[in-house]
């Protein structure tokens, strides 16, 4: 079993199952390849309907139980199969949906330092938010004793968000993300983020 720091507080077991999120198992997952190590945390954004949050709308759409008719953005989004590994609430609530050693279909089309399929050899944490609007302080502790448990477990090296690794096609986490703050609070060796991110 693999275990966290003491400081950060959460415990990881073998699957990458974190004991202390809610679980909800998602089927848009499959198995990394062969020899894939786990070496990017990927921060993205997600709120659904857009702009809208507490909703559950968004484990719904991970778990393939969205009703597309519940709002008119939904029509758009049906056949879409999509997940992360996890999704940190407005309020700092921790849900995971795949564990760590399975690989979670969130990255899409992505590339890092010219490797493709991001997905392959990253773990992706949503954060309930939009680009524009500010995340929460909850949110912020929250990120940094997950990413704090990950680095402890996996031999991450780089943190990016979804805007670096699939731009322009993607934005998120967006303008409003703070990622010197961040940097901060994860006390990682700051190489593991890309200067332009810190200023």
């Amino acid at each position: 079993m693999a275990q966290t720091r003491p400081d950060a507080g959460l415990v990881l077991d073998a699957a990458g199952w974190v004991a202390q999120a809610r679980h909800l198992a998602s089927p848009n997952q499959d198995a990394r390849p062969a020899g894939s190590l786990i070496e990017l945390l990927l921060i993205h954004n997600i709120s659904l309907p857009p702009g809208e949050f507490g909703s559950g709308d968004i484990e719904r759409l991970f778990t393939n139980r969205l009703d597309h008719d519940a709002h008119p953005y939904f029509a758009g989004l049906r056949g879409l199969r999509v997940s992360a590994h996890f999704l940190i609430a407005r309020d700092a609530e921790l849900i995971q949906f795949v564990g760590c050693a399975e690989r979670a279909w969130h990255a899409g089309e992505s590339v890092f330092e010219g490797r493709a399929r991001c997905n392959d050899f990253s773990i992706g944490v949503e954060l309930e938010g939009t680009d524009t609007l500010a995340y929460t302080d909850a949110q912020y502790d929250a990120l940094a004793r997950l990413a704090r448990a990950l680095f402890a477990a996996y031999p991450l090296r780089a943190v990016r968000g979804h805007s670096d690794v699939s731009a322009p096609r993607k934005t998120d986490p967006g303008m409003a993300f703070d990622w010197p703050r961040f940097a901060r609070a994860l006390a990682v060796d700051t190489a593991a983020f890309a200067p332009g991110l810190l200023g």
